[in-house]
């Protein structure tokens, strides 16, 4: 893997795994094969169309025995951004007559946190969560939130931009005393990363996964939905998906989903221990420095894969662009918003200084990636210091 970025002899270290990843061989293997021999529709009758449906449900069944869950709660969707903005309308306008208030938290990717404030014009009141200096909720500030009017409680599994682990199991156990609001995680940068347990807990009603986050290819993904519970759906027409979420099934990237869904889940303890000790080792050579501020700390409360810090008084862009130019790509705090120059939402709803939040950096693994490489970014990452010192004297 990563051979593509390979420029004028050059190998090229990719470290921006939460924005994507790339595809796994054997999984374009799949998608090839099954655009080619098997491209049926999964509703028509006839023999090819039965063959494309068994493909079809025998990929869902390989997902859900990954997750411990049956079948027939695996729903598959167009990606991450899709899954959360289903679960947060598709709930609001299934229970609207039981309530009209929303809760989430203060650190959410833009597919929750725009979905919310699209439904707050429609009439739906949403309570944010606030976090504290690591980007975590407070279960007491939860509980305090909860209405008798309250339908759905959303939350993700690991934050994208600094790779903090909620609650998730203290949640869990908090919902259990309201058993009809909706507890909703956004798990796209939490699958792989050592926390399934937390993840797929007993109490959980839906999860929203994203393939190109794991080696899949783009433009697929799955919700997990618990039996018994229901969910409007958004897509509206021919009835796949048990008439929850129409359009016609894109089984090659789905067939190649599953198999990148196995494969990640393949020795997971020994790549997330990869992961945090290429982390650990980047992250024990920079935290000597004055003028670098680490927000994503090595300990289990936070992700194995994600790093985030800040080069006082030099630009995230600056940053970014200058280890690309030394053959390395970082991002600042989300690819999504990246290209807005914006300061990270999260470290915002953390209280940290704007002129600190807009020098943020992200390094994100995968299991790919190896110490030779965080060598590599190390030794970059002096020259680079010693560059900005002259810009930065008064950081």
């Amino acid at each position: 893997m990563h051979t593509f970025l390979e420029r004028e002899g050059v190998v090229m270290i990719y470290f921006d795994n939460s924005a994507t990843t790339q595809a796994a061989p054997a999984v374009l293997e799949t998608y090839t094969t099954v655009s080619q021999k098997i491209w049926g529709n999964p509703s028509s009758l006839h023999n090819f169309g039965e063959t494309a449906f068994h493909l079809l449900e025998q990929s869902r069944q390989q997902i859900a025995g990954l997750l411990g869950v049956q079948a027939h709660e695996i729903f598959f969707t167009s990606g991450g951004t899709e899954g959360d903005n289903w679960v947060l309308k598709g709930t609001a306008i299934e229970k609207r007559a039981f309530g009209e208030h929303l809760i989430t938290t203060a650190v959410e990717h833009p597919a929750i946190h725009n979905s919310m404030e699209q439904l707050k014009e429609l009439g739906y009141e949403v309570t944010y969560l606030p976090v504290d200096q690591e980007g975590r909720i407070n279960v007491a500030d939860l509980k305090a939130a909860i209405r008798p009017d309250t339908i759905l409680v959303s939350t993700m599994a690991v934050n994208n931009e600094i790779g903090t682990i909620q609650p998730l199991l203290e949640v869990a156990e908090l919902l259990k005393q309201y058993p009809k609001i909706h507890f909703h995680i956004d798990a796209v940068q939490g699958i792989g990363k050592g926390i399934q347990n937390m993840i797929m807990n007993d109490r959980v009603d839906f999860v929203t996964f994203s393939g190109h986050k794991f080696h899949a290819t783009r433009g697929v993904g799955f919700i997990y939905a618990r039996n018994g519970r229901k969910l409007a759906p958004l897509m509206n027409g021919g009835g796949q998906e048990s008439n929850w979420r129409s359009g016609t099934e894109n089984l090659p990237a789905i067939a190649g989903m599953a198999k990148a869904l196995r494969l990640l889940l393949t020795d997971e303890d020994g790549k997330v221990a990869r992961e945090r000790a290429i982390k650990q080792r980047i992250y024990e050579h920079i935290k000597s420095f004055p003028k670098v501020t680490i927000f994503s700390q090595p300990t289990t409360g936070f992700a194995p894969h994600i790093l985030c810090f800040t080069i006082n008084g030099v630009r995230g862009e600056t940053i970014v662009h200058a280890f690309e130019d030394q053959g390395i790509y970082i991002s600042t705090t989300s690819a999504c918003s990246s290209k807005k120059h914006l300061a990270s939402s999260t470290l915002m709803a953390m209280h940290v200084q704007e002129n600190i939040a807009t020098s943020a950096v992200r390094v994100s693994l995968d299991e790919n990636n190896t110490l030779a490489e965080a060598d590599q970014f190390i030794k970059v990452f002096d020259q680079l210091y010693q560059k900005f010192s002259k810009i930065n004297a008064d950081a």
